[in-house]
């Protein structure tokens, strides 16, 4: 239970950063950021995805476009703005700040595993 708990807020952490991500590579319908998210194994549903976007864009990091569709109705293509882009920075910045974190508290903990133990039998 303590595990799930930690697991489900740790991809609640880096979505944001993910779903910024994606759409830096150029304008993206919310279905094909779903389906990306999804590809890389960290599922996420449009009752999670359509609120952050919202979010995301009220706060000037996102803003979108309609376009045409033959098939129903117009689609909202969202971009990143200069205030988006310059906030990935930051982000790109603090992941490899806790990547090095990680990776070095992980080889640590590698070490400590791997030492032999002096214990003596009474």
């Amino acid at each position: 239970m303590i595990a799930e708990n930690t697991q489900t807020q740790m991809r609640k952490g880096i979505l944001e950063y993910c779903v910024l991500l994606i759409i830096s590579r150029g304008e993206i319908y919310a279905s094909d950021i779903i389906a990306e998210l999804k590809q890389a194994k960290l599922l996420v549903v449009e009752g999670t995805l359509y609120p952050l976007l919202t979010r995301l864009k009220n706060n000037g990091l996102l803003s979108y476009n309609w376009v045409e569709s033959t098939s129903g109705p117009p689609r909202k293509y969202y971009i990143l703005t200069d205030t988006g882009r310059g906030i990935l920075k930051q982000l790109d910045a603090t992941w490899e700040e806790l990547s090095y974190a990680i990776n070095t508290s992980r080889k640590e903990a590698d070490k400590e595993s791997k030492k032999p133990t002096n214990q003596t039998e009474s």
